[in-house]
C-alpha cells in the first residue's frame, strides 16, 4: 500500500461561548482506495500567528506522498524534521504532526479492519472519566453565568469540572463558594488551572487563599518550561501537581526536576498518538501518573484520545477531553458519546477511529484560511466571543 494523497480542509466551528476555532481536517489517500482522516486540531490559539494551507499542503505532500502509511515511525521522523518541537505549549509544529499521525492510524486499523485501541496495543477500559471546563472568570458577573453552567451540565451527568483561574481570585473564590453551597459531595472539581499566567510564587499564594474549597489537583502553576519553580511549588503545596507535556525535552527536564505528580498528556501537544504513548511510558517509567488533556478537538480528535486513553495502564485521573460538547456543531455523522460523565471510546465494531465525514457539515463550516483577524490575546487564552470584550 502507498500514499498517493493528502487532501487538507479548514473548518471555522464556534464554541457556545461564541468564539470560533478553526481545525484542519486530514484526509490521507491510498492506492488501495482506503483513506485515514485526522483532526489538527484548534489552531485559533497563540501564538499570534497562522498558516498558509497551500504551502502546508505542498510540504506534506512532499514527505508522505509514496510512503508506506504503516512506516509510522519513519513518517513521524520526518515530519520532526520540518515541524520540530520548540518547547512551546501551543506549537503549532506539534498540531500538524498530530493531525498526520491520527489519519496514520486511521488508516493502518482500516486497512486491518480493527480498531485504533487494538492497533496500538488492546482496550484496558471502554470508557474514560472526564470533567467539564469552565473558563476564566475575568468579571464577578461571570461568576453567576459558569453557575448556571455547572447546573445544565450536572444535569446532563457531568459531576466533574475543571476551573481556570487566575485573573479575578475574587471572582474564582465565588464561584467555588457557591458550587459548594449548592452542590456539596454531588460535584467535584478537578483542578485549578492557572495555564502558566502566573510565577509559581503568586500562584502558591492563589491557591492557599482557594484551599478552603475541595479540588483535586493543580495544573499549570508556573510559568511555562520553569521547571525549579515548578518543583518549588510542589513542595510547598498539599495538592498534587499536573503539566502539560508538550515535548520530550520538556518531560525529560520535569522527571529530572521531580517537578510534578501527573503529566497532561494529549496528542495535540506532543505531536500524534505516537509521540503520546512514549510520552506515557516515560511517565509510566519515572512512576507517575497520567490524564488525557485537550485543546477542545472535534470528534475526529477526541476520538483519537478516546483509543490512546483506553489503553493506557498508568491514565489514573479524570481527563478532559469534552471538546464536541463546548461546539455548536460537528464534522463526522457519527460524533463520539458522553455517559454519566464518561467518554465512550468508539466500538471495537468500528475500523480505524470509528469517525465518518460529513461532508454536508464540512461545506457548511468550511473556511479558506486559518488567520484570525484582530482577536485580543485575552479571547484567545479564555476562548471567550470575538464581541465580548
Amino acid at each position: 500500500m502507498k500514499i498517493t494523497d493528502l487532501q487538507l480542509t479548514i473548518v471555522g466551528i464556534p464554541r457556545q461561548t461564541g468564539f470560533i476555532s478553526k481545525h484542519v481536517i486530514v484526509e490521507i489517500k491510498t492506492d488501495e482506495e482506503i483513506t485515514g482522516v485526522g483532526e489538527m486540531s484548534d489552531f485559533s490559539h497563540l501564538p499570534h500567528y497562522s498558516l498558509d494551507i497551500r504551502d502546508l499542503t505542498a510540504v506534506l505532500k512532499s514527505i508522505l506522498v509514496g510512503k508506506n502509511p504503516f512506516d509510522i515511525s519513519l513518517i513521524n521522523k520526518e515530519l520532526l524534521s520540518s515541524f520540530p518541537e520548540a518547547m512551546f505549549y501551543y506549537e503549532k509544529g506539534n498540531f500538524i504532526r498530530n493531525g498526520i499521525d491520527a489519519a496514520l492510524h486511521d488508516l493502518c486499523g482500516k486497512a486491518l479492519n480493527i480498531s485504533v485501541a487494538e492497533f496500538i496495543g488492546g482496550r484496558i477500559q471502554e470508557k474514560i472519566k472526564v470533567c467539564y471546563p469552565i473558563f476564566r472568570h475575568r468579571f464577578m458577573e461571570e461568576v453567576e453565568e459558569n453557575l448556571e453552567i455547572v447546573r445544565s451540565r450536572f444535569q446532563q451527568g457531568f459531576d466533574v469540572f475543571r476551573l481556570y483561574v487566575g485573573k479575578n481570585l475574587d471572582a474564582d473564590e465565588a464561584f467555588l463558594d457557591g458550587v459548594q453551597k449548592e452542590f456539596g459531595s454531588k460535584v467535584k472539581i478537578k483542578s485549578l488551572d492557572f495555564s502558566h499566567l502566573l510565577d509559581w510564587k503568586q500562584a502558591a499564594k492563589a491557591v492557599k487563599r482557594l484551599s478552603a474549597y475541595d479540588f483535586e489537583m493543580v495544573e499549570s502553576p508556573a510559568v511555562q518550561n520553569d521547571f525549579e519553580g515548578l518543583y518549588q511549588f510542589r513542595v510547598k503545596m498539599d495538592h498534587p501537581v499536573s503539566e502539560h507535556v508538550w515535548s520530550f525535552r520538556q518531560q525529560y527536564e520535569m522527571i529530572r526536576h521531580d517537578s510534578v505528580d501527573i503529566f497532561n498528556i494529549s496528542p495535540i501537544f506532543i505531536g500524534g498518538i505516537t509521540n503520546a504513548k512514549k510520552a506515557a511510558a516515560a511517565a509510566e517509567v519515572a512512576g507517575k501518573a497520567c490524564l488525557l488533556g485537550t485543546t477542545q478537538e472535534l470528534s475526529i480528535g477526541t476520538a483519537a484520545m478516546a483509543h490512546l486513553g483506553s489503553s493506557l495502564v498508568n491514565l489514573t485521573y479524570t481527563s478532559d477531553p469534552t471538546g464536541p460538547e463546548l461546539y455548536t456543531g460537528d464534522i463526522v455523522k457519527n460524533p463520539v458519546k458522553y455517559e454519566s460523565g464518561y467518554l465512550l471510546v468508539p466500538s471495537r465494531d468500528k475500523p480505524g477511529l470509528g469517525m465518518e465525514l460529513d461532508w454536508e457539515q464540512i461545506n457548511k463550516y468550511k473556511v479558506d484560511d486559518l488567520s484570525w483577524g484582530n482577536v485580543s490575546v485575552h479571547q484567545l487564552q479564555d476562548r471567550t466571543s470575538q464581541t465580548k470584550k
